[in-house]
């Protein structure tokens, strides 16, 4: 019997097909649907290696799993894998870091570009008023060129941003908890206190993953801080952000606009206040899908699979586990 990987069955058919063809000489690759249903349970209970979407992994499910080896996350983002029980259990947690970072650092100045330019509002006229009135009558837009853009967590997404930001001659400036003494050497960008950035950013981009520490770093306060004519972009995390304070901030006008690819709730409910915003560009946590980046994240994914399975420890740990190398084979 081949060793099982559990994968997430919200997975694209074509990713699901990825990991079959990348795996099928040494795992047999099951995708469940809801995991924590006695079905998917059952199958799990003889899984050495998970791969979820959206699902959390955590002591619930780990209990269910005595044979894991490995909980392969698909991205950068690790906040829904309890790390900490992984580690107490001898369990290897590994995620794609790197190779995902220009495809995301294009998807941010996207949304930069959508707001500044007001693409949205401009494709809505062409679609239904430009040929009644004969002429552009939009709102004029406004240049990236010389604008302020303020980064927050200057990580490798971070770095790819600001590269890209200065190729439109924009002014750089970051907080980060670390000083990032060769950007600010190679790239020209200055290093401020969150507070300074927030007061004289025209956007504010976030790149932080989402911690303890970084919940809710963007609320009430710090979005009255910003300038009246400057736009929030958060391509991280949802709740890195505080999407009722936000929402206010975008009704009542405390800052201009967001452009946002990921939420508090996703899907995001069609309810929500965001959606009938005329001041906010909105996409469905897409940073990273691009026929490339996926590629090479499947890539990632099964090569360190495949070195677990063969009892080798894998090259992309997350920073908690840096290092570690556990007897997987005593899971056999």
């Amino acid at each position: 019997m081949k060793p099982k990987v559990v994968i997430s069955y919200g997975f694209r058919n074509e990713v699901i097909g990825q990991f079959k063809k990348r795996l099928s000489d040494i795992a047999e690759v099951i995708p469940l649907p809801e995991w924590m249903s006695s079905e998917s349970l059952q199958e799990i209970r003889n899984a050495e290696v998970l791969v979820p979407l959206h699902e959390f992994v955590g002591e619930a499910l780990l209990e269910h799993a005595p044979r894991l080896k490995a909980v392969s996350r698909f991205g950068v983002g690790y906040d829904r894998v309890d790390v900490e029980a992984c580690t107490r259990r001898g369990v290897y947690v590994t995620y794609t870091p790197g190779i995902l970072s220009h495809a995301v650092a294009e998807l941010t100045l996207a949304l930069m570009l959508c707001l500044s330019r007001r693409m949205m509002e401009a494709d809505r006229y062409v679609r239904t008023k430009w040929a009644m009135n004969g002429k552009a009558m939009i709102p004029l837009g406004n240049d990236l060129q010389g604008k302020i853009l303020g980064i927050i967590g200057l990580g490798r997404i971070g770095l790819e941003v600001a590269r890209r930001a200065r190729a439109f001659n924009m002014q750089v400036i970051y907080y980060d908890k670390l000083r990032r003494l060769e950007a600010e050497e190679n790239l020209g960008v200055k290093y401020v206190s969150l507070k300074h950035l927030l007061k004289t950013s025209d956007f504010v981009s976030l790149h932080v993953p989402l911690t303890p520490e970084t919940r809710h770093l963007i609320s009430e306060r710090e979005l009255r801080m910003m300038k009246k004519t400057a736009y929030l972009i958060n391509t991280s995390r949802g709740a890195v952000v505080d999407e009722k304070a936000l929402c206010r901030a975008l009704r009542e006008g405390w800052i201009a606009g967001a452009g946002l690819d990921v939420f508090y709730e996703e899907p995001v409910p069609l309810d929500n206040p965001l959606l009938k915003m005329e001041n906010v560009v909105l996409t469905p946590h897409m940073a990273t899908h691009t026929v490339e980046t996926r590629r090479l994240m499947v890539a990632t994914v099964t090569e360190d699979i495949r070195r677990v399975l063969s009892g080798e420890p894998p090259l992309n740990l997350v920073p908690e586990q840096k290092g570690k190398k556990f007897h997987i084979q005593d899971k056999n």
